[in-house]
């Protein structure tokens, strides 16, 4: 009898392992993309940006808005967002995909790019093509925006909002500060027609955020203030290597800053103060690895993806610390910007982003700051805070880290149709001009 148990129990463990691993190699039809594959950058090397679209489920707006969502790092992939943060299907920790009731593309069309070159599942003919500066970035990044507005010609209508998080807070002021410059000189049929630019806890203006992080840990209770001395010395180390334009060793600094207080704190990750481990994302290399996964996004079979490249990392290691909020005060004057942060993220929070924020030279920062701070609920329930004036608007997520949309699925879906469709606390006033 006992054997007779065993073999059933043995069977049994078998078919769940079959099931599991099926459940790996499963691309349910209605959770491909509507559009996957790559949008090429350079004709005569082959570089390509690999690129995934899922078109709006609820189409009934006059004129759909397409969000393209740039992801941060240097070097790490959107599919990270698109199947653990906003996209319409999200990997779980079985491998398998299910519906996100709070995908950011309810009501609009949702890009992901894998952006630089090298990215992900992008392709680089050589390490050397590989961006090294924001310039070369937004260049490649405006070549793939032109090429997939071209695959369907109700995209050339359509209003298009950047957006994306963490490192993306230089990518999205490169590439909106560039579309519109290019804008300025092309004729009318061949601009982007770009809308709005949303930075979700954003590395804008390193050398003014680097001085925070030691501040900010002490305020928590994170630190004692022998290690607030010691952490802020670094800082100013980070600090006088980019005002000496030693860039490679501004980085190295910055990175000795976040080392230091993540041995001096225990925290498990600086993305967010209040977990015990780091998110559990890794789930999505183990999903996109797969031959079956692959097969069915139009990828090359033997490519191996990877979350985030060690190889654009290094190659955007200078580029690091170089400040672009002179693009934001650009954007700021000619289309509208959100910040958003989560409230327990460390490494580019809200006290990191303010501290930028208040030495913006734009003409409505006196007005923005002396703004009224609003309280955000959704569904009656404490959301966060809102910030705006003009076309400029801060929210601060409550009870979210670096990712906001993993922590606050809801709350992110509201808050990014609120501000796209200017409704609730972003709706304009009489008050103001312009958004």
């Amino acid at each position: 009898m006992g054997s007779a148990l065993l073999n059933l129990f043995l069977l049994l463990s078998i078919l769940a392992l079959l099931r599991h691993s099926a459940a790996a190699t499963s691309y349910p039809k209605e959770a491909l993309p509507t559009k996957s594959g790559y949008l090429t950058v350079n004709s005569t090397t082959g570089s390509a940006i690999f690129y995934t679209y899922y078109e709006a489920q609820n189409t009934t707006l006059s004129q759909t808005p397409i969000l393209i969502w740039l992801q941060g790092g240097p070097g790490c992939s959107s599919m990270l967002a698109n199947l653990f943060e906003i996209g319409p299907w999200l990997v779980n920790q079985e491998l398998s995909l299910e519906p996100n009731p709070s995908s950011w593309n309810k009501i609009f069309g949702l890009l992901f790019l894998d952006n630089p070159i090298g990215t992900g599942f992008s392709i680089a003919a050589s390490p050397e093509e590989i961006p090294r500066n924001q310039y070369d970035v937004a260049k490649h990044l405006f070549i793939a925006i032109k090429k997939f507005v071209a695959l369907d010609k109700s995209f050339k209508t359509r209003p298009i909002y950047i957006t994306g998080e963490s490192y993306a807070g230089k990518y999205l002021p490169a590439l909106g500060y560039y579309i519109l410059k290019k804008n300025a000189v092309l004729p009318s049929g061949s601009r982007v027609n770009l809308a709005g630019v949303a930075i979700g806890n954003g590395l804008t203006d390193p050398e003014i955020q680097v001085a925070t992080h030691a501040a900010n840990c002490y305020n928590l209770g994170l630190i004692n203030e022998k290690q607030t001395i010691l952490l802020e010395k670094i800082q100013l180390e980070a600090i006088g290597y980019v005002r000496k334009g030693d860039w490679n060793e501004a980085t190295n600094a910055r990175n000795r800053v976040l080392g230091t207080m993540t041995n001096m704190t225990g925290l498990a990750t600086l993305y967010d103060f209040r977990r015990l481990t780091p998110y559990p994302n890794r789930v999505v290399v183990k999903f996109l690895n797969d031959v079956e996964v692959k097969r069915a996004l139009g990828v090359n079979e033997s490519m191996v993806f990877e979350l985030c490249s060690k190889v654009v990392g290094d190659a955007l290691h200078n580029d690091v610390m170089r400040s672009v909020r002179y693009m934001v005060e650009f954007l700021v004057k000619r289309t509208k910007v959100l910040l958003y942060q989560g409230q327990c993220d460390l490494r580019d929070g809200v006290m990191s982003t303010l501290s930028w924020v208040k030495k913006m030279k734009w003409e409505g920062i006196h007005e923005f700051l002396e703004a009224e701070r609003k309280i955000w609920r959704v569904d009656g329930m404490l959301a966060g805070y809102v910030q705006r004036w003009e076309n400029l608007s801060h929210v601060v997520v409550l009870n979210a880290g670096h990712l906001v949309p993993t922590d606050q699925p809801v709350n992110s879906q509201v808050m990014i149709q609120d501000w796209l469709l200017e409704r609730g606390l972003f709706a304009a006033e009489k008050t103001e001009n312009g958004h």
